[in-house]
């Protein structure tokens, strides 16, 4: 047997305590900025703006209209020159969703929710033949004509026009569309620019 026993098992431990060190640093680490860190919370959600809308009429659209969120450019409340001379107020991309996009003729019901940080609305446009949604011209104040809206929803948690749908609540209206193609848009300043517009096709 041989002796010095203690002094051949110092390396052992002394690698022993280096790797708990290094593994509990490195826990901390990823706790702090890694995958175990739970998602950030969605900000600009004013509370009790959820809502539920009313049995709807006739055929259902569900619209998704959202934003990347301000201040993703250049601070919230900042706003940029876009193409066409409107407005964007610093939140990047911005969208409008429908589904279905094809409805049969008669009475419709849209159903927007504002997934988004900022409020939005959905006006319904008819779609002259032969062009495709986006293709409106872009006024000065950063919105397109409306002459011949056949509706809106742009009331938080209720029917019809209003101030606009507030982040994480819905809005509604009831229409009745005869057979062609219609845009659906978001007609506050800079957001039409922004992509808030989708065709929606009616069936005879």
């Amino acid at each position: 047997m041989t002796t010095g026993g203690p002094r051949r098992l110092w390396p052992v431990v002394a690698g022993a305590v280096a790797a708990l060190v290094l593994g509990v640093a490195t826990t901390v680490v990823l706790a702090v900025t890694g995958p175990f860190q739970s998602p950030a919370p969605v900000t600009g959600r004013p509370p009790g703006a959820q809502c539920s809308a009313p049995a709807p009429a006739g055929h259902v659209v569900n619209v998704t209209v959202g934003d990347m969120g301000s201040g993703m450019m250049r601070g919230a409340g900042a706003r940029t020159t876009a193409p066409g001379g409107s407005l964007r107020h610093g939140m990047g991309m911005m969208w409008l969703r429908v589904a279905p996009n094809t409805v049969p003729a008669g009475v419709v019901s849209l159903r927007v929710v504002n997934d988004g940080t900022l409020p939005h609305e959905v006006v319904v446009l008819p779609l002259p033949p032969g062009k495709a949604a986006g293709n409106r011209v872009v006024g000065a104040g950063g919105t397109v004509s409306e002459a011949g809206s056949l509706g809106e929803a742009s009331r938080t948690c209720g029917a019809g026009s209003g101030q606009g749908i507030a982040p994480g609540a819905i809005g509604w209206t009831t229409v009745r569309l005869p057979p062609g193609p219609y845009e659906l848009v978001c007609n506050f300043p800079g957001h039409y620019a922004a992509g808030m517009h989708t065709e929606l096709d009616v069936t005879s």
